[in-house]
């Protein structure tokens, strides 16, 4: 999937033929590998706690977005996680039936099911949190605050339309922080 490019305050513009080093096949194959290994390691500091739930990392990420979003629609978190209809089911009746998330009827539309975390979905929820939140805190104190704001415009570059659209509403800060 190729997303349109964003473009960002601050950012120097390179003329047609300036060799960028970066852009280069073995360090965008760099890339691709730190991507792959940061995915799988900051994952399994969660993936123990979901294990001895029966639970599994789609389970994580409704529980995160849900927690983010209260009163999310179900046909929004499909849209956000991008699973099937026939997973989101499962993944959401193991999280109602052991009562980590409640549903309830929309208030305009009473057809549309509102999500939101019990208080064991929340206490769940920030277990999970907190497990990763020391990996991001020790990446981020050793890699220094130039470091993080690169790399959080690397990952919204790296994200969809909707994605950003998503991050856009969660941190309008963040949003602005762009536009300066």
């Amino acid at each position: 999937m190729q997303s349109e490019r964003v473009s960002w305050p601050a950012e120097t513009s390179h003329g047609a033929g300036t060799h960028q080093l970066f852009l280069r096949e073995e360090e965008l194959r760099l890339a691709q590998d730190l991507l792959f290994f940061a995915y799988r390691d900051f994952t399994a500091s969660a993936d123990a706690a979901l294990e001895e739930l029966g639970f599994g990392r789609a389970h994580h990420r409704a529980l995160h977005f849900i927690a983010r979003n209260p009163d999310l629609t179900v046909s929004d978190l499909l849209s956000i996680l991008r699973i099937t209809k026939q997973s989101l089911a499962r993944v959401l009746g193991n999280l109602v039936d052991r009562g980590y998330v409640m549903q309830s009827p929309g208030n305009e539309d009473r057809r549309q099911r509102l999500l939101r975390l019990t208080e064991s979905g929340e206490s769940l929820e920030r277990r999970l949190f907190e497990r990763q939140k020391a990996i991001l805190t020790a990446a981020y104190r050793e890699s220094g605050g130039h470091a993080v704001e690169g790399f959080r415009r690397v990952l919204y570059s790296l994200a969809g339309k909707d994605a950003r659209t998503c991050i856009d509403q969660a941190d309008p800060a963040f949003r602005n922080r762009r536009k300066i």
